[in-house]
């Protein structure tokens, strides 16, 4: 049965190999919502990309866990 676990599955993996890509799309994923605010949310925006990031980190250093 597919659905969302299946799609965050696939994105998780996706993200593990390709870390570069994900990392460049969060950062543009902040710049156009800081421009979208009119830079009002800068520090809350900088501070979800950076959480973001961390947790792509965090979730690339963790081996597989087979179920």
């Amino acid at each position: 049965m597919g659905g969302i676990g299946d799609a965050m599955d696939k994105a998780k993996d996706m993200a593990k190999q390709h870390p570069d890509k994900v990392s460049e799309g969060t950062g543009k994923a902040a710049e156009f919502a800081k421009k979208k605010t009119g830079g009002k949310h800068d520090e809350q925006i900088d501070a979800a990309s950076k959480q973001a990031r961390e947790r792509m980190d965090a979730d690339r250093q963790r081996p597989d866990q087979a179920g």
